[in-house]
């Protein structure tokens, strides 16, 4: 099955993390990068992996950007990764003894969040669909990042994907605020009745910080990750703290311009 599977990944400035990445898809014939014109060493790093095969593209939306790199793959089946994302060995030994006569299109894939490379008890990242057919997949754009529509029947894997993250706390900021203007947009134009109950919840403004910090530490365990649990916890209180100025703002300025 292995032998099917071409990994795609995206990056922009992701030397602190695409060795790591890569050195868990040795066993990949061909590896689809998309780069955004990184301006680091990720070009390098790229470059001293012979079955790298690098895709330059400007960054529109994510969507575009993962379908693009799905039209480069020639394999029956993709793999998306993230440029922080380590499959685990188990993920591995998994992927290799899938059937290949099955008619599953797509699987689902579980994380564990790691801060500095420590593993914690839990995360608030949900499931991800990561290995699809390529000719039944497509990306859509689901506020700030995307979302996999797989015509056909998907199950979940059994083992994880590492999410480890190792870039500078200036590039998580100014990331998640980019992030989070388009994730304004979505919330301040969609219809209640359209809304999940978490983003119902966002919208409210005051209410998602307490709950994703409540959540973090107490029912995913992550008070008793230590420090690495609060690092964790105060990101994510701190991700909902700026989408709520941010959605403050809009309401203001739509409100002062309407005068």
């Amino acid at each position: 099955m292995l032998e099917k599977i071409t990994p795609i990944i995206l990056t922009y400035n992701e030397a602190p993390n695409i060795g790591r990445t890569l050195q868990k898809l040795a066993w990949a014939k061909q590896i689809v990068v998309i780069d955004s014109y990184s301006t680091d060493e990720t070009l390098d790093i790229l470059a001293s992996y012979p079955q790298v095969k690098v895709f330059k593209r400007k960054f529109d939306t994510h969507a575009t950007q993962w379908n693009y790199g799905i039209e480069q793959a020639t394999s029956e089946w993709v793999l998306s990764l993230d440029a922080d994302y380590t499959i685990s060995d188990e993920l591995i030994a998994e992927l290799k003894i899938l059937p290949q006569d099955t008619n599953v299109d797509g699987y689902f894939a579980r994380f564990k969040y790691c801060v500095f490379g420590r593993p914690l008890r839990g995360t608030i990242l949900p499931p991800r669909q990561v290995l699809f057919r390529k000719d039944k997949s497509i990306y859509i754009d689901d506020g700030h990042t995307q979302l996999l529509e797989v015509k056909g029947k998907s199950t979940m894997l059994s083992s994880y994907i590492f999410h480890d993250d190792r870039k500078s706390l200036t590039r998580w900021l100014w990331a998640q605020d980019r992030y989070l203007v388009i994730e304004t947009k979505m919330l301040l134009e969609t219809s209640i009745s359209k809304l999940s109950l978490s983003d119902r919840i966002r919208k409210q403004k005051i209410i998602a910080p307490f709950v994703v910090l409540f959540y973090c530490l107490i029912l995913k365990g992550g008070i008793l990750d230590g420090w690495h649990g609060w690092y964790y916890a105060f990101q994510r209180v701190l991700a909902e703290i700026i989408l709520a100025i941010r959605l403050i703002e809009a309401e203001l300025l739509r409100e002062f311009s309407g005068k």
